[in-house]
């Protein structure tokens, strides 16, 4: 893994270890974390359930797993700071990660639909938000305060949003969110709300840090210094976005025809239909071959075949979505004070170095 923090644990995997599997072994996963990881008793734990709700519940581990049908959704988690480092490229960030190609990651989550378990509260008419309180607390707020989140209340009662207790098959680890954590396929990872231990139906979305504070888009020009809470826009679906997996940024490659390869990912309801490659710097393009999609909740693998001519050569990507929207060409119309959501185009550079065949002239045209 390569880490970008120790305490509080944030790490990534190297895009090779990414591009070997379509379901992300757990070792594999990305870590995300504002705060120390909570060591959570599964004996003890309780989930409430309360706010505008008609009664307010609460649940044991056991008493979760037994009242309600469990279902398995296997989803794309990404983290709004993914591929920030081509931001900073651009313009530095000060203090925050230099997150590369691997802040997501894909899992097969099992456990409760949350829309089962509001639904045995009952829902008051005036509520429009579900807000989530975990135990980790974040030293970044002011004052310090335990991470939090909220959804507005059509996604939470969609029947693809977990409260999960299993991953890839395995009861879920502390780090990624033991006992219990919520997972809401198509958004951004913060909003999927690790150690989660309480549950709230509100007329209005969380006010917790994380949701007023930090995951927003502010322009570029903001002095972050005066900014207040409900600045920006706050994040929910993921925005389309790609990334070239193999070959890596630096590598050395042969000359020729050379095999090229990544993933896709558009949030919510949305899906990747097309992804192009060029080496020539959008010259010409070749499309590349889509991977079957497990669900519409997951990234898209695609792999690519192109011709690399000797020497230092730029292969970049771009994705298109279900609705013929296409990324961002540079990361100067997408760059803004925090480095959030950086899905301009892809690229890697390589070294192409002439084999024996094309030191003689016979490289295809």
């Amino acid at each position: 893994m390569i880490v970008h923090e120790q305490e509080p644990y944030n790490a990534e995997p190297p895009r090779a270890a990414l591009a070997e599997h379509l379901i992300t072994p757990v070792d594999v996963f990305y870590g995300r974390n504002h705060g120390t990881m909570p060591e959570i008793d599964p004996q003890a734990w309780r989930l409430r359930i309360g706010g505008l709700v008609e009664h307010a519940l609460e649940f044991s581990l056991p008493e979760l797993q037994q009242q309600f049908t469990p279902v398995e959704v296997t989803a794309t988690l990404q983290c709004a700071g993914n591929r920030r480092a081509g931001l900073m490229a651009f313009r530095d960030i000060p203090g925050q990660h230099p997150w590369g190609a691997g802040a997501t990651s894909t899992a097969r989550w099992r456990g409760a639909r949350l829309s089962d378990v509001l639904a045995a509260c009952g829902l008051g008419r005036q509520v429009t938000d579900v807000a989530f309180d975990a135990p980790d607390v974040a030293p970044e707020a002011d004052p310090p305060q335990p991470f939090g989140a909220s959804i507005s209340v059509d996604k939470a009662t969609a029947p693809e949003v977990l409260l999960a207790w299993e991953m890839n098959g395995e009861p879920l680890p502390t780090a990624h969110g033991a006992p219990v954590r919520v997972v809401v396929p198509g958004y951004i990872g913060a909003r999927s709300v690790k150690w989660v231990g309480r549950i709230a139906a509100q007329d209005h979305p969380s006010e917790n840090f994380f949701q007023q504070g930090a995951y927003r888009v502010l322009p570029a020009d903001t002095d972050t210094a005066r900014t207040h809470p409900g600045d920006g826009v706050a994040l929910g679906p993921v925005a389309l976005n790609s990334e070239i997996l193999t070959p890596d940024d630096g590598d050395e490659v042969p000359a020729g025809p050379t095999h090229v390869a990544g993933y896709a990912f558009a949030g919510d309801d949305r899906t990747v239909v097309r992804v192009d490659v060029t080496t020539d710097g959008g010259a010409t393009w070749v499309q590349a071959d889509l991977d079957a999609q497990p669900t519409p909740w997951t990234w898209r693998f695609w792999r690519a075949r192109v011709y690399v001519p000797p020497g230092r050569v730029e292969i970049t990507a771009r994705a298109w979505d279900s609705t013929a929207a296409v990324q961002p060409e540079h990361p100067a119309t997408v760059w803004n004070p925090k480095g959030y959501i950086n899905n301009s185009w892809p690229s890697v550079t390589v070294t192409a170095t002439p084999t024996a065949a094309g030191a003689h002239g016979s490289y295809p045209r």
